[in-house]
C-alpha cells in the first residue's frame, strides 16, 4: 500500500463527523491507557481541540 492512497483513506474517514468522533475518543482512550489515566485532562482537550478543528474543515473555514 502506497502512503499516498492511506492519506487519501484516512481524510475520507476523518471528513465523517461520527467517524472521526469514534477515531479520536480511541485515540483519547489509547493514550489514557497508556499513561494510566495521568494524562486524562490533556488527553481530553487535545481530543476536543482536534474535533473542532476538523469541524472547521468540513464546515470550510480551514
Amino acid at each position: 500500500m502506497d502512503l499516498g492512497g492511506l492519506g487519501d483513506k484516512a481524510k475520507k474517514a476523518m471528513s465523517d463527523e461520527k467517524t472521526s468522533d469514534s477515531v479520536l475518543e480511541r485515540g483519547e482512550q489509547f493514550a489514557d491507557d497508556r499513561t494510566g489515566g495521568k494524562f486524562d485532562a490533556q488527553t481530553d482537550k487535545a481530543g476536543d481541540l482536534a474535533d473542532q478543528r476538523l469541524g472547521e474543515k468540513d464546515a470550510g473555514n480551514a
